[in-house]
């Protein structure tokens, strides 16, 4: 406390333009000082109100001590002296009509627990920080070249407390010595946290928000989230929060109807309300209703240090009849279905975000085609970082719950993401939508028995980690968690006392680590420069074999995956190079429950003609396996070498000089018999290309000779049938 706080003329320009971004340190509770006396300022927006007062645990809720002063804006503001930290409070708006309205506060920094509706004081200056390393590292990474491997996370059903208590929830503090433990052991570098921003039902899982500006008081106060977070990024770890500026809901004490009027939804049900859901839509055509939102989430990245936000449901504000039936919706200006409103949104946001924070992301749950999503502003793109492939996610689960014996006739499925992959910079969700409402877990998905079931979810965990895009798996699914998710309960942990799951938790600890340790899989995810398909096409054996490629050459890695039960004897693979291929994971190593493989340590290439390329290999697929092998680009090796070496102080004879910068004898040495033999290679390649040639042009005579027998032998037919 200390510094006064009072609303500005220019606080109430920028808010009506819609570009206040600090509206949150004006709007809402602070604490402030007045007169030499120490108290809470509070100030609301609500333009149709006829008055405004404040009520709470400090005035006994006396609905006629605390009355506020109305500003030209619409904005209501009050200093009460004595009120600290800890009260409860609610604004009673009462509309012109004499309706008293009982209002949580929409820019209260802390809630009651619910059941409790009421907003409560806070002090955000109560924290220090110590991330100060990661928040500036993280401004300067490309996040596109980055490895990103999110785990999606609930606090309140992740693990649940051993002192019995009704809800049993860990607080952030407690929550973040455990979680970063368990972070660091699986090699997870960011977690999305579901449900943060405060609600009041549970099983809404933090996707119908009352208040936005509140981390929810389930797991403690605003500065144990700040622990949370500060722990997080002190072990290098990212903090994603799901943002839900698509619709919020219809509760009492929220937002809807707020003064007695729709000033934060439309008026018009059709334009303001989402008939499936029961809830409200943002009216996105009114400035102070953009700036609650866009001022949100930059609330988020100065007072919690958040890394990135996934925006929910986006689809669903592009749309203007999304899940609406003819008669539900109003066309835009032009006549047809697109949120004009919501598009201008989306780029301002991402402007403003990207302009002042550049390491930050944001990413969109977004289910259509819509062009553009993380396009560059300036060729009229949205500006995310990153789109939920949730094709992707839709085709990879559908094929895996297939039975091995139908899986050739939708082979497709598992490639078709990479003929669009170059639209896009996604990442490969497999989320939490996908193991609720009897979809099952990710094991149970899997077709066959027990073993079967867990040799084909490491088979498919494989294929989604080497497959171009950043990664996001479920909470429980990389241990094999067998029932589907529910909020009302933890992870079912003690499936780790069976090897299988043990062995399970362990493999996905294995891709994270390899995923992290090789650039290959990471740092060109948007280009054909990254990937490059072995054999697409071998549906017969439901085998799927593909290369992802490093940008210098080195330690590109070839995966070759199995989705049937049958063993492949003497499987020959394509491969770009010649040399040594490393075999350096195995999904059916018996250490992760596999039942064991003979694939050797090493292979070396042979020469000869296989899936297009030069050479190949050969071993013994097992079933259900996915074999990782690590190679060279035998071309790029050399200068990569010498790359190296170039800071060394005694450099290689070829480039050798005297105390006076002069060439050596036994540099020119050099340099002449690498020059002749440049020169023969040289000679050798012409003599190589000639032959070609003439080659080319026999082969070209040969058809010409073949053609017009062809042509003849027709002429013939076509004479005999007249």
């Amino acid at each position: 406390m200390g510094n006064k706080v009072f609303i500005s003329e220019a606080d109430e320009y920028l808010f009506g333009n819609g570009t206040h971004y600090e509206i949150y340190e004006k709007l809402g509770a602070h604490p402030s000082e007045e007169n030499g006396k120490k108290g809470m300022f509070f100030a609301v927006w609500a333009p149709n109100a006829a008055s405004v007062h404040v009520i709470g645990s400090f005035n006994g809720w006396n609905e006629d001590v605390h009355k506020m002063e109305r500003l030209k804006t619409g904005i209501w503001q009050l200093f009460i002296p004595g009120v600290g930290v800890g009260e409860l409070y609610k604004y009673m708006i009462t509309t012109p009509g004499g309706e008293k309205l009982y209002k949580a506060d929409p820019y209260a920094n802390f809630s009651e627990l619910r059941p409790g509706t009421a907003s409560r004081t806070t002090d955000l200056s109560a924290f220090t920080w110590s991330d100060d390393k990661w928040t500036s590292e993280i401004s300067k990474k490309d996040l596109n070249k980055q490895p990103i491997a999110i785990y999606e996370c609930h606090i309140g059903s992740w693990m649940k407390h051993p002192d019995g208590t009704e809800d049993g929830f860990y607080t952030y503090r407690q929550f973040a010595d455990r979680i970063v433990e368990y972070l660091k052991e699986m090699n997870y570098n960011y977690i999305e946290l579901m449900g943060i921003a405060e609600h009041p039902f549970d099983g809404s899982w933090g996707y119908q928000v009352t208040g936005y500006y509140a981390p929810t008081a389930r797991y403690g106060e605003p500065v144990d989230f700040m622990y949370l977070v500060n722990r997080l990024h002190e072990n290098n770890i990212g903090v994603i929060l799901d943002w839900v500026p698509a619709h919020f809901c219809p509760d009492a004490h929220g937002l809807a109807r707020f003064d007695g009027q729709c000033i934060y939804e439309d008026p018009d049900p059709r334009k303001g309300e989402h008939p499936d859901w029961g809830t409200k839509i943002f009216n996105l055509e009114k400035n102070e209703v953009k700036n609650f939102l866009i001022a949100n989430a930059l609330y988020w990245i100065r007072k919690f240090h958040i890394d990135g936000i996934r925006v929910d449901a986006v689809a669903s504000m592009l749309y203007l009849d999304y899940g609406k039936k003819d008669g539900q919706w109003v066309p835009n200006k032009y006549g047809g279905n697109e949120n004009l409103a919501a598009i201008e949104f989306f780029k301002h946001l991402n402007s403003v975000i990207h302009g002042t924070y550049p390491g930050f992301m944001t990413v969109a749950e977004e289910s259509t085609a819509w062009p553009k999503i993380t396009g560059k502003l300036d060729d009229d793109g949205l500006g995310f970082s990153f789109k939920w492939n949730m094709g992707w996610m839709h085709d990879f689960c559908e094929y895996m719950k297939l039975d091995p014996y139908f899986r050739k006739g939708a082979h497709n499925m598992m490639t078709f993401a990479m003929s669009y992959n170059e639209a896009e910079n996604y990442i490969l969700p497999l989320s939490h939508d996908e193991v609720v409402h009897l979809k099952c877990s990710m094991l149970e998905k899997m077709p066959g028995y027990e073993t079967d079931k867990f040799a084909n979810l490491r088979a498919g965990y494989t294929f989604m980690f080497g497959h171009a895009g950043k990664k996001l798996l479920f909470m429980g699914q990389e241990f094999g968690q067998k029932r589907e998710w529910s909020e009302k309960r933890e992870l079912d942990w003690g499936l780790l006392a069976e090897p299988l799951h043990r062995g399970m938790k362990d493999y996905v600890a294995e891709l994270l680590r390899m995923y992290n340790k090789y650039p290959a899989l990471h740092e060109i995810d948007n280009n054909w420069g990254g990937f490059d398909w072995i054999n697409a096409d071998d549906s017969d054996r439901s085998t799927y074999s593909f290369v992802r490629k490093a940008s210098n050459g080195r330690d590109n890695l070839l995966f070759v995956i199995n989705f049937t039960p049958m063993e492949w004897k003497g499987f020959k693979v394509g491969v770009p190079f010649s040399g040594t291929y490393t075999h350096i994971l195995d999904s059916a190593d018996p250490k992760f429950g596999g039942m064991g493989t003979g694939v050797p340590d090493k292979i070396k290439a042979e020469p000869g003609l296989c899936d297009y390329k030069d050479y190949s290999l050969t071993f013994d697929l097992p079933p259900y396996a996915a074999e990782v092998f690590l190679f060279q680009d035998p071309s790029k090796k050399d200068t990569m070498v010498r790359s190296e070496r170039a800071p060394r102080t005694l450099r290689s004879a070829s480039h050798a000089e005297d105390s006076d910068g002069k060439e050596t004898d036994k540099s020119k040495a050099v340099k002449k018999k690498e020059t002749a033999k440049k020169e023969t290679t040289k000679k050798e390649a012409a003599k190589k290309e000639t032959t070609k040639k003439e080659s080319g042009k026999k082969e070209t005579a040969k058809k010409e000779i073949t053609k017009k027998k062809t042509a003849k032998s027709s002429t013939k037919k076509s004479e005999d049938n007249k």
